[in-house]
């Protein structure tokens, strides 16, 4: 059984579409942190996506884990040329794309981006690689809000609009379960 424990990044607060873009988060909340620190398990494997706003909030949960060097693959979604954009000016640029790209995800990409089922399939590869090398490990996957939701939507089994319903917030725990070839939910969006 591997037991992965999502954690969304820290705080960025940007207003608009941040995707591949580098931006850091605010690790300002000392005690947001602690508290972070002590409802995710000892020992375990922890992993971040490369961009600062995760690497750096891994690094703060390091100490008595087994810290694995960041990882691309689990990067946010490539937003292509609404990286930067006010969720406004996607609407008024590409109004019938950007409709459907939250009203039906699954093929419809940003213009340069990726769509909702590349990045799906982005980070099922490096999840799937994750639990063939450590089959019985907990893992503490510090990500993106995109990315989380993929494996909300792999792991009960929905469509992507209905992950997409969920909210993840930053610093909270979405706890997701994989044996015997199955998954399941345990907890989404859980504040410690």
């Amino acid at each position: 059984m591997t037991v992965w424990h999502w954690v969304r990044h820290g705080p960025t607060h940007e207003t608009s579409f941040v995707g591949w873009r580098d931006v850091p988060a605010d690790l300002s909340d000392g005690a947001a942190l602690v508290r972070l620190d002590a409802a995710l398990p000892r020992p375990a494997l922890l992993v971040s996506s490369d961009l600062v706003r995760a690497s750096a909030t891994a690094d703060r949960l390091a100490a008595g884990r087994d810290r694995l060097d960041p990882v691309p693959g689990i990067r946010e979604f490539d937003f292509g040329d609404w990286d930067g954009l006010h969720f406004t000016e996607v609407a008024e640029r590409d109004p019938a794309l950007s409709r459907r790209y939250w009203e039906s995800p699954g093929d419809v990409a940003p213009p340069q981006g990726e769509s909702w089922n590349t990045a799906a399939a982005r980070v099922a590869t490096f999840v799937d690689a994750t639990n063939a090398a450590h089959p019985e490990a907990h893992v503490i996957a510090v990500a993106h809000f995109g990315v989380i939701l993929t494996q909300v939507q792999r792991a009960a089994g929905c469509s992507a609009a209905e992950a997409l319903s969920h909210r993840i917030e930053p610093l909270s725990v979405t706890r997701l379960v994989h044996e015997a070839g199955r998954w399941r939910v345990e907890a989404i969006n859980h504040r410690p």
